[in-house]
Parts: C-alpha cells; sequence; structure tokens
C-alpha cells in the first residue's frame, strides 16, 4: 500500500518509557519502578483537582463544553488576556499542530533550534514544510537572525522553545524582545513556554509576561501546558495566546470537543492551587541541586536547566545508550538523547528518594 510522499521522511517520536513496560520486561514490580524520562510533576497532582474529578466521574458521558468559557476565563485572569486571545488544544503539541497547519506549506518552512521539541519538525514534514535549523544545538538568537535573513522567504514560522527541550537552557526575555523587533510582521513567530513556570521562578530576568508580548508583537503566539508544574500530564490540556487574528485562524483547524469534559474540570482547579505549583517547583529547583553538585564532583557535563529536568552530557569514556539501558534493568528510566545525535541522558527531576537512588545506581554505572 502506498501512503503520502512526506511520510517518507519522518520519525516517529519517542515518548518516555511506561512503567508497565518495565514491569513486563524486566520483572521489577511497578512499586520499585522510578520513572524519570518524561518531566511529569513527581508530586502527581494537586489533591484539590483530584477531588474535582473524582465528583465530575459522572459527566463523562457528556460532550465538554464546547466554548471552554471556564478554562479560558482562569487563563485570561491569569495571563490579563480576553478569553478572544485564547485557543485551548489536546496539548500544546496540538495547537503546535495547527499552526504549522495554518502558516507553513511545501513553499513555506519552519526554523528552530539544532536541538529542540521534535514535534516541530514532525508537524511540518507532515505538510511537506522545509524544516530549517540553527548548527548550534541551543538557542543562539544571532545565528536565529542570521538563518532568518539568508532564508527569508522560505521560513513562515519561527520556533523558540523557552526553556528548552530536551536540553533545559533558556533566554533572557529581554534578548528574546530584541530579536522579536527584527521579524518580519508576516512571520510567526511561536514561544513554546512548556516549562515557563520553572524558569521565572528559577530567575526573574527570564519572567514572561504574555500580555505584553501579544501587544507588542502582533505575529507572536505564547504556548503553554498543563503537562508540567501542574501535573496534568495525562490530561492533555494545553493553550495558545496570541492576538485575535492568530486565534481566530487556528480555530479554523481546531476540531470540536478537543479535550475531554474531565480534562476541562481538572484545568479549571488546577489553575486555583498556585501553591501546590509553587510548592513542586521550590522542591524541583532545591532536588537539582544535587545532581549539580554530583556532576561536579564526578566531572559530569550538564546543561544550566530551567526546567524540571537535567541533561547530562558525557565524553567519549561513556555511552548513553549502554548507561540508559543498565538503569532501566535496575528500573530506573531516563531519556536517552541518541537520537537527537548527542552522547547524553535527560533526567526528570524526581522525589527526594527517587533522586538518591538515581545518583547512587548512576554513580556505581560510571564508577
Amino acid at each position: 500500500m502506498t501512503f503520502n510522499e512526506e511520510l517518507k521522511d519522518i520519525t516517529t517520536y519517542e515518548g518516555g518509557k511506561p512503567i508497565e513496560l518495565v514491569v513486563r520486561e524486566f520483572g521489577i514490580k511497578s512499586e520499585d519502578v522510578i520513572k524519570l524520562a518524561s518531566n511529569e510533576n513527581p508530586n502527581g497532582v494537586s489533591p484539590k483537582v483530584v477531588e474535582v474529578v473524582k465528583n465530575s466521574a459522572n459527566l463523562m458521558s457528556q460532550y465538554p463544553d464546547d466554548s471552554m468559557y471556564r478554562l479560558k476565563d482562569g487563563l485570561g485572569k491569569r495571563f490579563s488576556v480576553k478569553s478572544k486571545n485564547i485557543i485551548i488544544g489536546a496539548g500544546s503539541d496540538q495547537v503546535i499542530e495547527f499552526a504549522i497547519r495554518a502558516k507553513a506549506n511545501k513553499q513555506k518552512g519552519i526554523l528552530t533550534a539544532g536541538i529542540t521539541f521534535a514535534m516541530y519538525e514532525i508537524y511540518a514534514k507532515q505538510i511537506g514544510a522545509k524544516v530549517f535549523k540553527t548548527n548550534s544545538i541551543t538557542h543562539d538568537l544571532d545565528e536565529f537572525y542570521e538563518t532568518y535573513l539568508k532564508n527569508k522567504d522560505e521560513i513562515s514560522i519561527i520556533f523558540l522553545c523557552l526553556p528548552n527541550n530536551p536540553l533545559g537552557e533558556s533566554i533572557p526575555t529581554k534578548d528574546v524582545y530584541a530579536f522579536l523587533k527584527k521579524i518580519d510582521s508576516d512571520t510567526l513567530v511561536v514561544v513554546d513556554g512548556a516549562y515557563n513556570e520553572y524558569a521565572s521562578f528559577k530567575d526573574s530576568k527570564y519572567v514572561i509576561d504574555v500580555q505584553n508580548l501579544i501587544t507588542t508583537f502582533s505575529n507572536l503566539l505564547y504556548l503553554g501546558t498543563f503537562s508540567k508544574a501542574y501535573g496534568l500530564g495525562g490530561m492533555r490540556v494545553g493553550y495558545g495566546i496570541a492576538d485575535e487574528g492568530i486565534i481566530q485562524t487556528l480555530y479554523k483547524l481546531r476540531p470540536p470537543f478537543n479535550i475531554t469534559t474531565l480534562s476541562l474540570e481538572a484545568g479549571v482547579e488546577a489553575l486555583k492551587d498556585s501553591e501546590f505549583v509553587n510548592s513542586s517547583i521550590s522542591l524541583n529547583f532545591k532536588e537539582m541541586q544535587k545532581y549539580e553538585n554530583f556532576s561536579k564532583v564526578n566531572k559530569i557535563s550538564f546543561i544550566n536547566s530551567y526546567t524540571n529536568f537535567i541533561t547530562l552530557i558525557f565524553d567519549e569514556k561513556f555511552n548513553s545508550k549502554e548507561i540508559a539501558n543498565i538503569l532501566l534493568k535496575k528500573g530506573i528510566i531516563v531519556r536517552d538523547l541518541t537520537s537527537y545525535g548527542l552522547n547524553a541522558i535527560r533526567v526528570t527531576i524526581g522525589k527526594p528518594k527517587q533522586n538518591d537512588i538515581f545518583l547512587e545506581a548512576f554513580l556505581e554505572i560510571i564508577s
């Protein structure tokens, strides 16, 4: 059977290995498996959200409110924007897909960092759009602009993943603004803020005023998600915030009822519990210190992270795929970055005990 030609050059996105797979393959009890691969919130979700979802279980037979009024209202208050500036997606991934389908095509491609979230490239290739990447693996805005100028007629979207997944680095907001001022108003710039809650907590220089951003730049689309700091990865709730004209266009691509009734309820309640979010992020950076200290003592390179994970980069003495596989057999799941061309692993910051177990096992392996 033949399929669309564009699909031949697409590598399937691989998510973090599920706990169930490790249980089946290695016979390890599920309670003994530590998953540090998918950047989930190790503290789970706010108990208030759990209670609301339990009490709303009888609503699962009903279609959700397709206006998503309450969730948009909550997001509008948080970011000081209007509901007409917001679109909700099944994860921010879906809004990425809307943006690419709305703006890119076989003549107009996208520009990304050398290593960044894989779905930008996958969605672009699905429609035959060309993908331009900087030579630098991290976000070098000078190189972004140089590549943009050189290929301006062929680039319709620029993706800035801030902070960047899977590496963890970010860019101060003032530098982002300076870059945006140089970009043509007909080029859509997507600022993916999936991990922005973490960056904003770590350093005030990385705080993004979303309302000011979309007001200053009418060609700007900001993305956010409930999957990370809010702990709702399994509910698949993301959003885009932009000028009304951009949102109206993206709505033409949105299928009806694109997130579930219970996902809506969870998102609405999660926005209310800022205490849970802040305590989770605070614990994240406290625990990240263990990884940084360990890496310095054991001469392991790492990228300064503004997220809920840390990327450990190895020299020729170690092989990331081998290390990831050995850890897997011990019941510890991490993300090997070989597929990105890096001899590195990405480790989600877990609970204190989980981090201690990982570091003990990792030390044993590298010793």
